[in-house]
């Protein structure tokens, strides 16, 4: 079943001590499954303008090594956008909401394109000068409007009629922040932790996932099967062991699970 957010507001959960449930972790027996946008990074004005802190990439090299390679990034974005923002780190990741997957050190796996011409119908949407931004994947098509948040009701029915216009390839619609994709259906977070987890070296460890979007939502239903827990930044998704109160609030967790001796 989804998780759904609940009635007790993230403020009450945070108090309850995320950070102490966190930091019993045993480094050595799980596995650290961390969201980017709005988890391990504060939220840009575009996907292309956000702030990726050196001490960060420290940390996760740290947490990497202290977990035995154990530890991936689990975004929407393409994992060579994942590694040209963490440079010079190349992180075990699974990217575009399941549809890439790799373990540090082989080749990345990842399913085949939509249509070149469905692609570029749907990018035709963010016009010069309107704000609106695109990330074309490939196998997906993610339109951006963080900055003309006026163009959302356009952007849907461009969205609608897109997929109507190519109505013989399926796809579904990914919501976000501020944010529609077009993807195959049957891709998602939970799909790509579960086959992460199925390899080694996550395999047979606890994995430990760190989200904050409704993007999310499919990596934490996909967690208590695996006996795993989750924390979310900013909102309450039933079934988390804690809420961080930011993206600063992780990055100082992980600092300090990293320095746990």
């Amino acid at each position: 079943m989804t998780p759904s957010i609940t009635n007790e507001t993230a403020e009450d959960l945070a108090t309850h001590s995320a950070l102490d449930i966190f930091l019993k972790l045993d480094r050595q027996s799980i596995a650290l499954l961390l969201d980017v946008d709005g988890t391990l990074i504060d939220i840009g004005p575009s996907p292309f303008d956000v702030d990726v802190p050196d001490t960060l990439k420290h940390d996760l090299a740290a947490l990497d090594r202290l977990t035995g390679g154990a530890l991936a990034l689990v975004s929407g974005r393409p994992i060579h956008d994942l590694d040209i923002l963490f440079a010079p780190l190349r992180l075990s990741s699974v990217g575009g909401h399941g549809a890439e997957l790799r373990i540090a050190g082989a080749e990345a796996t990842r399913i085949g394109d939509l249509p070149g011409d469905m692609r570029r119908h749907l990018t035709d949407a963010a016009t010069p000068g309107s704000g609106v931004d695109f990330e074309d994947k490939g196998y997906s098509v993610a339109l951006h409007y963080r900055q003309a948040p006026q163009h959302e009701n356009r952007l849907r029915a461009h969205v609608e009629a897109s997929r109507a216009a190519f109505a013989a390839e399926p796809t579904e619609v990914l919501l976000g922040k501020a944010m529609f994709e077009v993807k195959r259906p049957g891709i998602n977070k939970g799909e790509g932790v579960r086959a992460l987890m199925a390899q080694a070296p996550f395999k047979d460890r606890m994995p430990v996932f760190i989200g904050d979007d409704v993007t999310d939502e499919a990596a934490f239903a996909a967690l208590p099967a695996l006996g795993g827990k989750g924390f979310s930044v900013g909102r309450n998704f039933s079934g988390l062991s804690g809420i961080f109160s930011s993206p600063a609030q992780v990055r100082r967790a992980l600092r300090q699970l990293a320095r746990n001796e």
